[in-house]
């Protein structure tokens, strides 16, 4: 399944409403190329003072078996299920003090953006992902020795979408599931707190 358009409300650009998180991978390279140009997207994202926050660190199984092996090692186990075939993991982190030395108070606001930037430049090219919190942030920490001024935020999975029949029952009902959102009211308020959007 490679298609799965939101149901949305009102007409958005297909970058948007075509964009979602399978679980079902191929194990396909990922060509170089594209990778470069999945973090390229990210690298034009905007930030505060220009300080772009956030730093990537890219786990290409093909190229780096042992580093990809420990960064997957990190995963909760729910998402370990469905990455045993994924090419691809990116690790998205923020660096939490800027130049001068003081907080970086928009830093995990700035990485967001270049991560949907990353995410809808792979969808643009035909490529999956699937953005996670499911994993042991302490443990990446130590495995890979980020400093501690670095916030370990989300992991991505990256890769070519595969054969929804090779998910167990519980993963394939999940990947099947229709899309859904919470209504724009309860998301977008106008005037004052809690006032919906119309």
């Amino acid at each position: 399944m490679t298609a799965k358009p939101a149901p949305t409300d009102i007409d958005i650009h297909e970058l948007f409403s075509g964009r979602w998180s399978p679980r079902a991978f191929s194990d396909q390279p990922v060509d170089r190329a594209q990778l470069h140009q999945v973090l390229e997207a990210a690298r034009w994202a905007p930030s505060s003072s220009n300080l772009q926050p956030w730093r990537f660190l890219v786990f290409d199984r093909q190229r780096h078996a042992a580093e990809f092996q420990r960064a997957y090692d990190t995963l909760m186990p729910g998402n370990k299920a469905w990455n045993v075939t994924v090419p691809v993991l990116i690790c998205v982190t923020a660096t939490t003090v800027t130049p001068k030395g003081d907080p970086a108070k928009t830093a995990a606001y700035d990485t967001g953006a270049a991560a949907m930037a990353l995410v809808l430049q792979a969808h643009a090219l035909g490529l999956a992902t699937h953005q996670m919190g499911g994993f042991d942030r302490d443990a990446f920490r130590s495995a890979f020795s980020i400093p501690s001024d670095i916030q370990i935020i989300a992991v991505i999975a990256l890769g070519h979408f595969g054969d929804v029949d090779k998910l167990d029952d519980t993963l394939r009902e999940r990947e099947a599931a229709p899309r859904a959102r919470k209504p724009l009211g309860e998301s977008a308020f106008e005037g004052a707190w809690n006032r919906a959007f119309e």
